[in-house]
């Protein structure tokens, strides 16, 4: 293999030139491929969809964990329990875990060969998250998860592929209404939510089903270079509206106190991810 192809987007896709293909399988629930490229490092696909690469991994991994944790944080008081959907590749974990008022960190991942793979071709992604003793792995479908369990959480993450395939439920009515029961009072939840440019299908059927468990529905943005099409949209649901409009100077307190060193999030980039492009807006109403 010289290139590997991502026709995500009718017609329209991404090429990376491949220097080596490390892995190449289907697991039990998805094709597998990881292989290295000189300008993205390694790179893991799922079903032909690139999900993570060592050169741009920091920004989705750190906005997907610091925004929900430092806005509720700032207002509702230390975070201590976090579910994280999916995420098999660890990012999310470390980020979470940088966080020392953090006292448990449950994941949830459907596909043990994410986890077991990501570690041996990615360890500095988890860069150790796995064995931290906060952690606690679950093999299991996150959508029954947490549809039974009576644990409860300050903040959800959903790590998700796009709403096909294996992740398809991760987008679905009752799966935001069970997130919204395992939250405790004036907790978070965050979601994967495509690229709007391409995907604006996405960010309406979100504010549709989203909004029917919680009482304030938004997103807010980054930009990863591989997911390509611009902003990515991250979903946000929370019952308090406040969170989304948090004070620069208490996520700067906020922040320094937490003695975190990002390479992309900021309390300035926190504060402006929330400001959304008309075009974003419209796909809203």
């Amino acid at each position: 293999m010289k290139r590997f192809i991502e026709a995500l987007h009718k017609g329209y896709g991404q090429s990376f030139e491949v220097d080596r293909v490390l892995f190449r399988d289907k697991t039990e629930h998805q094709d597998l491929i990881i292989f290295e490229t000189p300008t993205f490092g390694r790179v893991m696909a799922l079903d032909n969809i690139v999900q993570v690469t060592t050169r741009d991994e920091f920004v989705y991994h750190e906005m997907m964990a610091h925004v929900p944790i430092l806005a509720r944080a700032c207002a509702m008081g230390e975070v201590a329990d976090v579910l994280i959907i999916g995420g098999g590749d660890g990012g999310i974990l470390r980020e979470v875990l940088r966080h020392q008022s953090v006292s448990r960190v449950v994941m949830v991942e459907i596909d043990r060969a994410v986890v077991d793979l990501a570690q041996e071709y990615f360890p500095d992604i988890s860069a150790g998250a796995f064995d931290d003793a906060r952690t606690e792995l679950i093999i299991a479908d996150g959508v029954k998860f947490v549809a039974e369990t009576d644990r409860r959480f300050d903040v959800v993450i959903v790590d998700s592929t796009d709403p096909v395939g294996p992740g398809e439920v991760l987008f679905r009515e009752s799966f935001y209404a069970d997130c919204h029961r395992v939250l405790k009072a004036g907790g978070v939840l965050v979601t994967q939510n495509g690229v709007p440019f391409f995907q604006p299908q996405e960010v309406a059927n979100t504010v549709q089903r989203m909004g029917k468990s919680f009482k304030d529905v938004g997103f807010y943005t980054a930009v990863v270079p591989t997911y390509v099409g611009g902003l990515m949209a991250l979903g946000w649901g929370c019952d308090d509206a406040a969170l989304r409009d948090v004070s620069l100077e208490a996520l700067q307190q906020r922040f320094k106190a937490a003695k975190i060193d990002t390479r992309y999030y900021s309390p300035e980039m926190h504060k402006a991810a929330f400001a959304l492009p008309p075009f974003i807006r419209d796909l809203m109403r």
